[in-house]
């Protein structure tokens, strides 16, 4: 996955799985020339979190591997998925037994026991409902949008074309294109300013706007196209918004305030630890282009001093 709709597509999953899990994207599968787009494993210090979050909470509730289709797959691509899925298996066991003998490392000691690795479960994501994928591995439907293979598989198949359109299935339905997207885009702009679905998606959708005007020519240029125009939306009322607002100085100062939480958001979101010293110069800043320059800088950042050069 090479291109922006897909960097938009794991980044959106990695970030969303990030507030209650501990999620990676390109994740090296080191016997083969492979690699799972998210990789996501659950904190169990957050499982209260992830029960507010719906169908992701749901599908991340145990270790999982997260491969998202631009396009609806066919057996070759998802017999490739769950190739990964049992090449990675095989590697956590490489790695538990590893530990296992670093714990105990004398010869003259019995070997320790196996460990035992939980299987991780696949998760495919699909915009259509691929017909052939739900033939051949059985699969049933637990919920609208949601089949299960067989349960040695450990697969579950998700068909954004048959999610519901409520809340629960907000973050997941962003990735999908065209109707539903467009769909998507308003529930979240419907949303509260501190829901976490914005907290997640719309830094991203911002970030991944940027770059993205000059004409594509591949698959994936309708996804370009709504979020283009969902940053159109997005400029216009927040243009309109600053004119208000420049009417009323405490409104203005209200604005600031904002922004200066949505960095603090994006930050928490790449989690990044930040001070309190950052912390109290970041809502104290005024100046909205240094906001907005601070949040462009947060929402791809490693680290504060990316952010805030003067107070790393």
């Amino acid at each position: 996955m090479h291109n922006r709709s897909d960097q938009f597509t794991k980044n959106l999953l990695r970030d969303g799985l990030s507030l209650v899990s501990a999620a990676e994207t390109e994740v090296e599968v080191l016997a083969a020339t492979q690699k799972i787009d998210v990789y996501s494993v659950p904190d169990p210090a957050r499982e209260s979190e992830r029960a507010g979050m719906g169908l992701l909470g749901e599908l991340s509730a145990e270790p999982s591997l997260f491969e998202p289709f631009h396009g609806t797959p066919g057996l070759r691509r998802v017999r490739h998925c769950l190739r990964k899925q049992l090449t990675w298996h095989h590697e956590l066991e490489r790695r538990a037994r590893a530990a296992a003998r670093s714990v105990a490392p004398d010869e003259d000691t019995d070997p320790p026991p196996q460990p035992e690795v939980a299987f991780p479960a696949l998760v495919v994501i699909s915009p259509g409902r691929p017909e052939t994928v739900l033939d051949a591995y059985r699969c049933e439907p637990v919920q609208a949008g949601v089949y299960h293979a067989v349960p040695g598989l450990v697969m579950r198949v998700v068909v954004l074309a048959e999610l519901p359109r409520t809340r629960a299935t907000l973050l997941l339905r962003l990735l999908g294109s065209g109707r539903r997207l467009r769909e998507a885009l308003a529930d979240l702009a419907a949303l509260p300013d501190d829901a976490w679905e914005k907290s997640v998606a719309t830094p991203l959708l911002v970030h991944f706007r940027h770059g993205i005007q000059e004409p594509t020519t591949d698959e994936e240029d309708d996804v370009s196209a709504e979020i283009r125009a969902w940053f159109k939306e997005y400029e216009q009322k927040l243009r309109s918004e600053e004119r208000k607002e420049g009417r009323d100085e405490g409104r203005a100062q209200g604005r600031a305030e904002e922004a200066a939480r949505a960095v603090l958001t994006a930050l928490r979101v790449r989690g990044i630890a930040v001070p309190d010293a950052a912390r109290e110069r970041i809502l104290a800043e005024k100046d909205p282009e240094a906001l907005e320059q601070w949040l462009e800088r947060a929402i791809v950042a490693t680290s504060l001093a990316e952010v805030l050069d003067e107070l790393s």
